[in-house]
């Protein structure tokens, strides 16, 4: 028997995931799935996407993949739209999609700039833009904005990454205000350094080692999981009367 909690709330519940198909995201997609929820995800890895949404599928649960661009907002609207066809209005969005591809402030392009903006902020509007209705119809829901400890922490060599993170937090408080009257909250989750395969692979040497160790005030490593798990309880009925918070996930490493 698992130690980690079950929500009733959350089966049948319509749920879109962007960046679903790896890291946090493939995390997102198998837990929010193994509760029962109806999940849509989107990613631009179409190989992982299907992959992972056929082997979820062939253990009888309910999930869909479609191959998505999220800085294309008509396509991720119409993607969002095909996944309400097939599950009802979402009543649950996760906006994960980002990418905190380093880079050097004094080489920084407008063209650069607005790129980074659109992968890792300006789809979260959108998306609310495009399940907001449904929410309001139902007279309830929930919006899971994903930010980031980066800026927190002031890390180096991703300042346009942590503009846009930062700004996730006033996305949420704005969105918060403007939708809580119909019975829609909309909050912030924070990872910290979360162990996924490209952290593991490209990032994690020795001196990071020694960064967690000397910063989390938790020993140990924080994986997808512990991130999925508090998705899980802002989507859940459980959390029916928090909105406009941020729920940092970082091992106790910034100070929020």
């Amino acid at each position: 028997m698992t130690r980690f909690a079950h929500y009733p709330s959350l089966a049948g519940m319509p749920v879109v995931i962007s960046g679903g198909a790896s890291g946090i995201g493939e995390s997102l997609v198998r837990n929010f799935a193994a509760q029962g929820a109806k999940v849509g995800f989107v990613d631009i890895a179409v190989e992982a996407g299907e992959r992972l949404a056929a082997e979820l599928a062939g253990q009888g649960q309910s999930v869909r993949f479609a191959a998505c661009d999220v800085t294309d907002t008509e396509a991720y609207q119409a993607a969002i739209a095909g996944f309400a066809a097939a599950h009802g209005d979402a009543l649950a969005l996760v906006n994960n999609a980002a990418h905190d591809q380093r880079h050097d402030w004094a080489e920084v392009t407008p063209a650069y700039w607005d790129d980074r903006m659109a992968v890792n902020l300006k789809h979260a509007f959108f998306a609310i833009q495009a399940v907001a209705p449904g929410m309001v119809r139902a007279g309830r829901g929930s919006i899971i904005n994903t930010g980031s400890i980066s800026w927190m922490i002031m890390s180096s060599r991703i300042p346009v990454y942590e503009t846009a993170k930062a700004a996730v937090h006033g996305l949420t408080r704005g969105m918060a205000r403007e939708l809580g009257g119909s019975g829609i909250r909309v909050n912030s989750l924070v990872p910290g350094w979360i162990m996924t395969e490209r952290q593991l692979t490209h990032w994690l040497d020795a001196d990071g080692e020694r960064a967690i160790a000397q910063n989390q005030v938790l020993s140990g490593r924080v994986y997808p999981d512990d991130v999925s798990r508090m998705a899980l309880f802002l989507a859940a009925d459980d959390s029916a009367m928090i909105s406009a918070q941020q729920f940092v996930v970082d091992g106790g490493w910034a100070n929020a």
